[in-house]
């Protein structure tokens, strides 16, 4: 498929208009940045790490990052640091860092692993499944409003075409 590229002083959509401000009046532009899914997917992301500061970490004093690995870790008692650290695709020194921040909120508990004494099983506390669910709830609502201006339907669309996208790069969901 062809693509058109717009000049390179292309104006920057009207949601830049703060940028044009910064420029004392002058609109900014962005180049060919607004025809690149990767300029619209990095925006994306540092506006749902606002929303998600603002809601659930406000709440609950936790990050994405940490959150995400509570929820890998509680669909999987008993996982391995090692696997965690594969699954959120980190090196293994910014795991332990992580596990130890979880372990230390009481959240989680490591246990030597039964099959590989080397290695330690992770497992959610009480209190971490506690927690675990009021997050769930936060997260679920902040997404909900994050997402209010498209459809359900177009929501599914969007997680799928991302999932294709990000697949791709996953030896593991290649076919």
């Amino acid at each position: 498929m062809a693509r058109v590229l717009k000049t390179a002083d292309a104006a920057a959509p009207a949601a830049d208009a703060p940028a044009a401000a910064a420029q004392g009046g002058q609109e900014l532009s962005y180049g060919l940045l607004p025809q690149v899914l990767g300029y619209h997917l990095r925006r994306t992301q540092v506006a749902i790490f606002r929303h998600f500061s603002r809601t659930v970490a406000a709440a609950e004093d936790i990050t994405p990052g940490l959150l995400g690995m509570l929820q890998v870790i509680a669909a999987n008692p008993g996982l391995g640091q090692s696997r965690l650290a594969e699954a959120m695709e980190v090196d293994r020194s910014t795991i332990v860092k992580v596990v130890d921040q979880l372990e230390g909120r009481g959240l989680i508990v490591r246990q030597p692993s039964p099959h590989d004494k080397r290695s330690h099983c992770l497992r959610l506390t009480d209190e971490g499944r506690a927690a675990l669910r009021r997050m769930q709830a936060l997260m679920l609502q902040h997404e909900d409003e994050f997402t209010r201006v498209l459809t359900a339907e177009e929501r599914r669309c969007l997680i799928d075409l991302l999932a294709r996208l990000h697949g791709r790069t996953n030896p593991a969901s290649r076919s």
